[in-house]
């Protein structure tokens, strides 16, 4: 590039003065000639190293803001990318399909992919961009098409049949079948040759309404039974805290004595009317309207007696004395240095959390469960707190907005689950729960906030967590002054998600402020939580002084994020590896919800729900920089064989394919929507 000599130019006047540029009156102006000048001549030199650079950017690809950076050789276009999954896809059976061999039935009832979720912009640009209603971009899909799981069986065998041809009990009213012949004529094809179940444990409960029937079934439509397996499990309880019948009935009724709750409780009222006793007696008017206090002797002896010491040194052994445990004599459990699985709404299922035991997970807890439904006694909500046999550590959360309600459910976990922890949701951003106060909404009621707290540890036998976000709003963090609070409140942990309610998954969770909070939380263990996608990130949680890190949704993304954290170490996993996961999924899911059909899509459903999160995951082999961040968005390439570029699609229909691999076909009327529009880009 030439160089400007200035001495050799041509002197330039000022306009006003015709004098020199040194002029005080006008020499920010002629500096700004110069500069102009300067400008000018290096954008000339510069013109054809402009124009060779953009000539190389069109020959190569370029990196997108938010995608993540993969080998060159392995990126491709969108159209590309599906032309070669469609061409490459082979049936269940082995032989390739096309759009003209799937039936009618199956194209009427495709549901298209939900748009792209956009990315956030700023609130100047709001008014160009957005929509015209003014309505904000949800991330959630809604009102989705819900298909009854007994709408895939036109006909049902009767219990009684399954069950070792017991007497129906409803006689010629039953609407079920009874000929086992005539509906093994009318049932869908079996998936496979081998029941799970049945070499499990010796025996399949589903008979023949199994869709692996013909591994445990006679000529004459009789179920095998294997006495070895049988017997070596024989005692063992795989799965506990269901909900039993009589107990049921009995919260239906509402004929559950919750005894300590309501010592509680009255407490709580008896505090409440002294409150305003004490308020209302505390000043008083004379008739020529000077103000008295008000304080006799028998009310300052009164108030004496209500107060007592925080711990008694003398007198009798009492009831109160026994029962109560103190703190330090409650069930302990070790959080240092663990990794958590964090509890996941609709993926965080039993199964999925045996696959995380499985690959290193310490701390498992069930999904969130609404207070109130566990204490009416709905089936479904009950069915979040069962354990696996193999969670050795683990917890349930549950989520509600009044003291009652709250102690009650924590005395009838405590007296009919076996669990090791109970956490208290006071994270959740959902508007159906933070507009009633409950989950976020909970850390801005500091008065309720610590009545639950007081009144769950008042009956609970095992310790108590809270989960909490950085604050409700997004530049206003409040957790460091509720920590404080809740280190008097007798919490035995925290966990701290590093983002606000306003915030919910956009940026990064600020670790900054969860290692301040740790520090404020010290000697009670605090678990960071957000943006955890390898070990190299949960190294750099560590060193911020956490007691443990929980994990979210890196583990949906990719389960053996924690093998990878305990083995330091990035896992190139195959993709066939990768199935044997699925598949492991798909086995468990048959053993907890069932082998019939209905069990078995039951099972797809939720294996479709985890695929919208798995198929974000990128191998480690295919990435220009490793390792690959939660928040980078994985562009469109191909894999190193079919099956990984299957895996790399997110289109549900992709999706559906990879569950046909291991659940068979799905049925005719069969429809899904991902529940989320942010893990089903189109």
């Amino acid at each position: 590039m030439s160089e400007i000599n200035l001495k050799e130019a041509e002197p330039i006047h000022c306009q006003y003065t015709r004098t020199s540029p040194n002029c005080c009156t006008c020499l920010s102006s002629c500096r700004g000639i110069v500069a102009a000048l300067v400008r000018r001549d290096l954008e000339k030199a510069c013109g054809m190293e402009n124009s060779m650079e953009e000539t190389v950017e069109k020959k190569t690809d370029v990196v997108v803001k938010g995608d993540a950076a993969l080998k060159t050789q392995f990126l491709t276009t969108k159209d590309k990318f599906h032309e070669f999954v469609d061409s490459g896809w082979k049936g269940p059976k082995g032989h390739k399909t096309s759009d003209n061999d799937k039936p009618d039935e199956e194209k009427e009832t495709s549901v298209e992919e939900p748009e792209t979720k956009k990315f956030k912009v700023d609130p100047e640009e709001r008014n160009k961009v957005g929509k015209p209603d003014g309505k904000r971009i949800r991330g959630q899909n809604k009102s989705r098409p819900h298909t009854k799981p007994n709408a895939f069986e036109e006909k049902r065998l009767c219990p009684s049949v399954i069950q070792d041809n017991k007497e129906c009990t409803y006689g010629d009213k039953c609407i079920f079948l009874h000929d086992a012949a005539e509906y093994m004529g009318s049932k869908l094809a079996d998936i496979g040759e081998s029941c799970y179940l049945y070499d499990t444990f010796g025996k399949c409960a589903y008979g023949l309404s199994c869709r692996y029937a013909k591994a445990h079934t006679t000529p004459d439509f009789k179920t095998m039974e294997n006495a070895e397996l049988i017997k070596a499990n024989e005692g063992r309880e795989t799965v506990k805290n269901s909900l039993k019948k009589e107990l049921q009935n009995q919260l239906r009724k509402r004929s559950v004595a919750f005894k300590k709750s309501e010592e509680y409780l009255k407490t709580l009222a008896n505090n409440k009317d002294k409150t305003q006793q004490l308020g209302n007696a505390v000043v008083s008017a004379d008739p020529a309207g000077e103000e008295q206090r008000v304080s006799t002797e028998a009310e300052t002896q009164q108030a004496s007696q209500d107060k007592q010491p925080p711990v008694k040194t003398i007198g009798p052994l009492t009831d109160e004395d026994v029962i109560k445990l103190r703190q330090c004599e409650k069930k302990q459990v070790d959080f240092q240095d663990k990794l958590y699985l964090a509890p996941l709404t609709t993926c965080g299922n039993l199964p999925f959390r045996r696959l995380c035991k499985r690959f290193g997970a310490d701390i498992t807890c069930g999904e969130m469960a609404m207070c109130t439904n566990l204490l009416q006694g709905q089936q479904s909500e009950w069915a979040l707190l069962k354990r696996h046999e193999s969670e050795d550590v683990f917890g349930v959360q549950v989520e509600g907005c009044f003291p009652d309600t709250m102690t009650r459910c924590a005395e009838l976990i405590n007296n009919n689950a076996d669990v090791d922890f109970v956490d208290i949701n006071s994270g959740c951003p959902i508007d159906l729960v933070y507009k009633k106060g409950g989950g976020c909404g909970l850390m801005t009621r500091n008065r309720k906030f610590e009545q639950i707290i007081k009144g769950m540890n008042h009956v609970l036998d095992v310790p108590l967590t809270v989960k909490i976000r950085t604050g409700v709003q997004e530049k206003c963090n409040i957790a460091h002054k509720l920590i404080p609070e809740m280190k008097k409140w007798d919490v035995s942990m925290i966990t701290l998600h590093g983002r606000s309610r306003e915030q919910r998954y956009t940026k990064l969770a600020d670790w900054d402020y969860i290692t301040a909070c740790s520090k404020l939380a010290s000697p009670v263990p605090l678990f960071g939580n957000g943006d955890i996608l390898s070990y190299e990130d949960a190294m750099k949680a560590k060193e911020t002084g956490v007691s443990g890190i929980m994990i979210a949704r890196g583990a949906l993304i990719k389960p053996w994020i924690f093998t990878e954290i305990k083995e330091s170490r990035h896992w190139d996993i195959s993709s066939n590896e990768r199935l044997d996961v699925l598949r492991d999924f798909s086995n468990f899911g048959l053993e907890h919800w069932g082998s019939d059909t209905r069990g078995v899509e039951k099972t797809r459903t939720f294996m479709l729900e985890w695929l919208s999160f798995m198929c974000r995951y990128i191998p480690v082999g295919l990435l220009e920089r490793v390792p690959q961040k939660i928040n980078e968005r994985p562009p469109f390439y191909m894999g190193r064989n079919y099956l990984e570029s299957l895996m790399a699609s997110q289109h549900a229909g992709d999706w559906i394919r990879i569950s046909e691999m291991l659940l068979g076909p799905v049925p005719k009327n069969f429809i899904f929507l991902p529940k989320h529009k942010a893990n089903a880009y189109k």
